[in-house]
């Protein structure tokens, strides 16, 4: 049998950061997914994640993106890559505002995490936003929070630039295995996959929509998986207004919907349009039992309820289409903890469907936690036990 000094399992977001931050430090990890990273079957694709420093889901999350960013910017100057663009971030919202975004507080809490870490930011009225950004069809009572500093982030690539770094030092990378099952006990972890079984002093679980099969039922019940849509539509007129130097990428928290409106500016020219998206909590799923698809009737729904009403340049043709999944817990939190019952297996998701933004910084934290015994930023707000009744 093999042994590792970790074994992580998931090698998108959290799981891509943390293997590269282990290796970096000399740890002997070994990263296991089962398709090939950067890939289009989890939570980590769609050409781009908002990232943002002022965090509505809570001020104690801030750190954490303020930490990826650096984390971010040293790997840019390692490798020459482009992961970050800072281009702006908007947030809209009102007191008639009936779709919610992760927390009933998302805009003063945005704006209270701004003020408690002295991001820069400025807070507008509908007539400014309209001067400024007039693709937006705001109403006279919404009011926006702009970020100069928040932007767009490409998944694909800082997993795959990560994980590159992390075989250039040293990490062993299995794609394409499947995990099937782990024990625990206080001399380590084994861990068994469909070609063979592995031991390690540590576990890392990062497995996003795949962890409610490896966790156990205790654990799971707290989990629910939801698909979501993502839509490129096509620009109708110029594509200038929409270039990331004129657009920036938003959340906005709609009047008259259930669900908010999101997207980002035309980042791949005319051709590519214009992302956007809502969120969907309709219907539970898997991510074996996903439909992966996207319908001409769910991207017409979508651009007639929460487009055309409130953007004003993009027509109805539909370029291009994605699916990924969230795997939310109750309260829309990470879980950064060890599994009830052996303190030798951490579980470093789900993400709530907010998370990408941090992953570096958590990798970091992780690595941290696994070779120092305790990690630099603190973690303790994202523990197991707040579910428990």
């Amino acid at each position: 049998m093999r042994r590792f000094e970790t074994i992580v399992l998931g090698l998108g977001a959290m799981g891509s950061a943390t293997a590269y931050q282990l290796a970096k430090q000399g740890n002997r990890v070994l990263g296991i997914d089962r398709f090939s990273p950067p890939h289009v079957h989890g939570s980590t694709h769609g050409d781009t994640r908002i990232t943002r420093l002022g965090i509505g889901e809570g001020a104690h999350y801030s750190p954490l993106a303020m930490r990826s960013h650096q984390i971010w910017r040293e790997l840019e100057r390692e490798t020459g890559r482009t992961l970050l663009t800072a281009n702006g971030g908007l947030v809209l919202s009102s007191k008639a505002k009936s779709s919610r975004s992760h927390s009933d507080r998302f805009f003063a809490n945005t704006v209270a995490a701004a003020r408690r870490y002295d991001i820069p930011h400025e807070l507008w009225d509908a007539g400014q936003i309209r001067r400024r950004f007039p693709q937006f069809r705001v109403a006279d009572d919404e009011s926006g929070y702009f970020e100069p500093g928040a932007g767009f982030v490409r998944p694909e690539e800082c997993v795959r630039v990560q994980l590159e770094l992390a075989a250039q030092h040293g990490a062993t990378l299995h794609r394409n295995e499947r995990a099937l099952a782990f024990d625990a006990n206080d001399g380590g972890v084994v861990v068994t996959t469909d070609r063979d079984t592995y031991a390690a002093d540590w576990l890392i679980v990062a497995a996003g929509p795949w962890l409610p099969e490896l966790v156990g039922p205790g654990f799971a019940r707290h989990l629910v998986i939801y698909r979501q849509v993502l839509c490129w539509f096509d620009i109708a007129g110029p594509v200038t207004p929409f270039l990331p130097e004129n657009f920036p990428v938003f959340i906005w928290e709609l009047q008259g919907k259930r669900q908010g409106l999101y997207g980002f500016p035309a980042v791949d020219g005319a051709k590519g349009g214009l992302k956007v998206a809502t969120e969907q909590y309709d219907a539970p799923t898997t991510p074996d039992a996903v439909m992966r698809q996207v319908s001409a009737e769910e991207t017409g729904e979508i651009f007639a309820e929460y487009v055309e009403p409130f953007l004003s340049g993009l027509s109805g043709r539909c370029v291009k289409t994605a699916t990924c999944l969230y795997t939310l817990t109750p309260d829309f939190g990470f879980v950064i903890d060890t599994l009830p019952g052996t303190d030798r297996v951490i579980v470093a998701s789900p993400c709530s469907g907010h998370g990408f933004k941090h992953s570096a910084a958590i990798g970091e934290a992780l690595s941290q936690r696994v070779i120092r015994g305790a990690s630099r930023l603190d973690l303790g707000t994202f523990a197991i036990a707040r579910f428990r009744s």
